[in-house]
């Protein structure tokens, strides 16, 4: 997979790191509202990752509103949630020279900026 971010244009925190982000330009950036994560990309971030929970989002409006943060998911069942709803990927998510950057941790994206410098 080339180097890629998958965030949302909407998210202002989201906005907020990719400005601070050296050689933008060498990174394809993919709005995952307008344009989905495929299972096959989703794949490949379970296969840097190791699970597919590291990728959800329990902050996401809808984790409460559907009741899912009174059941206990599967591998599986995040990884359908994911494909599903598009709120439920933590955000951003870098894939970068084979490394992966989940989320908006102030360490996270301090790595983040490392790797792309």
């Amino acid at each position: 997979m080339k180097n890629a971010i998958f965030h949302l244009s909407t998210c202002s925190t989201c906005q907020r790191i990719i400005k601070q982000l050296p050689n933008i330009d060498s990174v394809v950036l993919q709005d995952i509202k307008t344009v989905p994560i495929t299972i096959n990309q989703l794949e490949a971030m379970y296969e840097l990752s190791g699970s597919y929970e590291s990728l959800f989002s329990k902050r996401a409006m809808k984790y409460r509103s559907m009741g899912l943060n009174e059941r206990h998911l599967s591998e599986e069942d995040f990884k359908r949630y994911i494909i599903q709803e598009y709120t439920f990927l933590k955000r951003p998510v870098a894939i970068i020279s084979g490394d992966i950057f989940i989320g908006n941790s102030k360490k996270n994206v301090a790595a983040l900026i490392e790797a792309l410098s």
